[in-house]
């Protein structure tokens, strides 16, 4: 049996998306993001062979939608035992909408919070997760759009520990491939629904990892409104994180997991 393609999205296709699941499927993006982070917490466990008690995390939280889906995966992971410990790119009070509903939800659990400041080093720890920016970045990460994304990437690279990214590892221009300064080093990404297409690219292959794509509960009707170049098979029949390869500037995977 021959591998099956996989369609990207880009930046705007993905916009585009967040536009119609409220307004055509009534779903709002804390169902999405549930799903999302979920499956990042489940990703985090996989890299740590199901050895997840007692286990120390350190999640990197940026203030946009990427930082409140490592928000509730982080979530998840205190709930299953794991020793995490979230450091936010901002000031809690510079979290704003959903993100900010993540964080309040986070302070009332009582979760290890710390906030990203001058001198702040990385704990020991055995895993990495950056949740920091993901897809929609132009240039190199600046403070007065990105908080302390800068101070956070270069935190996680000097780690010994692996990294998981979501979406697209901090520092990369998801949809060219263009690798920023500074920009993560992931050992696994997770792409959330599909992947992004400069994850695709040689460039971007090389800072992703092992890559991966995650169920997000995406109906799968939605995609033909967004005019994809090729039709998307059915990743999710048998699992809701599905690996991918890359060959040729496109994503692929094995007819077994479809």
């Amino acid at each position: 049996m021959q591998p099956i393609a996989v369609p990207t999205l880009t930046a705007a296709r993905t916009q585009r998306l967040e536009q119609l699941l409220p307004e055509q499927y009534a779903l709002d993006l804390l169902q999405i993001q549930e799903n999302a982070g979920r499956n990042l917490a489940e990703m985090a466990r996989v890299l740590l062979e199901q050895d997840i008690l007692d286990r120390p995390i350190v999640l990197l939280a940026g203030r946009g939608n990427n930082g409140a889906v490592g928000m509730v995966a982080a979530r998840h992971l205190l709930n299953w035992g794991a020793d995490i410990q979230v450091l936010c790119s901002d000031a809690p009070e510079d979290y704003q909408g959903v993100p900010a509903q993540q964080l309040r939800t986070l302070q009332a659990m009582g979760a290890p919070l710390a906030w990203a400041e001058e001198g702040w080093e990385l704990p020991p720890c055995d895993l990495v997760i950056d949740a920091i920016i993901g897809y929609g970045l132009r240039s190199d990460p600046h403070e007065d759009i990105h908080g302390r994304a800068r101070d956070l990437i270069q935190l996680a690279n000097s780690a010994m520990a692996p990294i998981l990214s979501l979406d697209a590892p901090s520092g990369l221009d998801s949809d060219t491939g263009t690798v920023y300064t500074p920009c993560i080093q992931a050992t696994a990404t997770l792409c959330m629904g599909l992947p992004q297409q400069g994850l695709a690219t040689a460039t971007g292959a090389a800072v992703c990892g092992e890559l991966f794509v995650g169920d997000v509960g995406i109906p799968a009707a939605l995609y033909a409104d967004l005019e994809m170049d090729a039709d998307v098979p059915w990743l999710f029949s048998r699992r809701a994180i599905v690996p991918l390869r890359v060959e040729a500037g496109t994503f692929w995977i094995e007819p077994t997991e479809q």
